[in-house]
């Protein structure tokens, strides 16, 4: 019943920009943190954001290229993407944590190409 969605993915050139969007659906609470991960293929999930009580915290290889933002009455958080690199292509996961409770999104695929 409760779920995450993620949205935004697409195909976009080397030096680009992207905004991802995902929300949680079905409950009443408000996540109390909130994180964006990626994964390629053959490649382990990785950290890419997250905001943990205010706090933004990010992955060495995307400092000063991504931003997270979220809104908490919503349920909802961005991942503003910028100066895009080939090696930024995975699929995107949102992942909210209420509680002990941690809820991913199915994901979204970022294709950075030329």
């Amino acid at each position: 019943q409760v779920q995450m969605a993620e949205s935004g993915g697409g195909l976009v050139q080397p030096g680009g920009s992207l905004r991802l969007s995902c929300a949680l659906s079905g409950t009443r609470f408000i996540m109390s943190a909130v994180g964006w991960y990626r994964q390629a293929p053959g490649k382990q999930r990785e950290l890419v954001a997250s905001i943990i009580g205010g706090r933004r915290n990010y992955g060495d290889s995307v400092k000063g290229r991504f931003t997270i933002s979220r809104d908490n009455a919503k349920n909802v958080a961005h991942l503003e993407m910028s100066n895009l690199k080939p090696e930024d292509t995975a699929v995107y996961f949102c992942n909210g944590r209420i509680g002990s409770e941690n809820y991913w999104g199915q994901g979204t695929q970022v294709t950075v190409s030329s």
